[in-house]
């Protein structure tokens, strides 16, 4: 397959405007929106943006999200969780509608994201939301036609909190580890990840086709005992790229 040529992405210095085009519900309590950004200079998977409301009064509040989707021209996507009682995610959520507006300032970020001519095996791993970014780095790598093996481990407290359940359910090479309940058909019980369901589902850190590049997102306390987990079964430190997130007050 003929390899898709991806921008070399850069963040821009200044907001601009951008306009809800489609939205997606993806759980009871999470959305996909897709916005146009007519000066959009493209980005990298893995890379985040800052969203900023202004209300009439003049009152702003900003929060970052990661891009949930690869580059597509001049639109981008972000896939939101509300935290409850917070400013940004509820209205993101729940009140936005297509034809609405905010401003964006973006991409972001240099060190956990993916570019087109790394072509060596990737092992995803993330915790609730934080499979965003990484679901942007699977889609960007099989649209690329990379042929070395990938995994994207995703770790979910119940079946109604999965995100891009139409995506990811099928897809070969995505395991969903389930924390808290599990569908009655699953055969693992609901826990943890642990070093057994890295060794069951995961890449070697010897394998024939080369050590892994690991990225891991999620919450502090996931993406630190992953990590820890990752470099006790083998991977070298260097290989481990982690994206993590705490309460900002939504």
């Amino acid at each position: 397959m003929e390899r898709t040529a991806l921008p070399r992405a850069v963040g821009v210095s200044r907001w601009q405007e951008a306009r809800l085009v489609a939205l997606r519900d993806e759980s009871a309590s999470a959305r996909t929106l897709r916005f146009d950004v007519p000066a959009w200079p493209g980005h990298l998977p893995g890379q985040h943006v800052d969203l900023r409301l202004t209300a009439e009064d003049g009152y702003t509040a900003q929060r970052s999200y990661s891009l949930s989707a690869p580059p597509d021209g001049n639109h981008i996507e972000v896939t939101v969780q509300v935290v409850p009682d917070g400013e940004v995610s509820p209205y993101l959520v729940e009140d936005m509608q297509p034809g609405d507006a905010l401003e964006v300032l973006g991409p972001v970020g240099g060190w956990f994201v993916w570019r087109p001519e790394a072509a060596e095996p990737v092992l995803l791993i993330g915790g609730g939301s934080g499979v965003a970014p990484l679901r942007a780095i699977w889609k960007a790598r099989a649209s690329a036609g990379i042929a070395s093996p990938a995994r994207l481990l995703y770790s979910v407290r119940t079946p109604g909190d999965l995100l891009f359940s139409d995506e990811l359910l099928t897809a070969p090479g995505v395991a969903v580890l389930y924390t808290r309940e599990a569908p009655p058909d699953s055969p693992r019980a609901p826990h943890r990840i642990d070093a057994d369901d890295l060794d069951a589902h995961g890449l070697s850190p010897h394998g024939a086709d080369g050590p892994p590049t690991c990225y891991v997102c999620g919450p502090t306390p996931f993406v630190e005992a992953v990590t820890q987990m990752l470099i006790e079964t083998g991977h070298a430190a260097a290989r481990i790229r982690a994206e993590r997130f705490g309460a900002t007050g939504g």
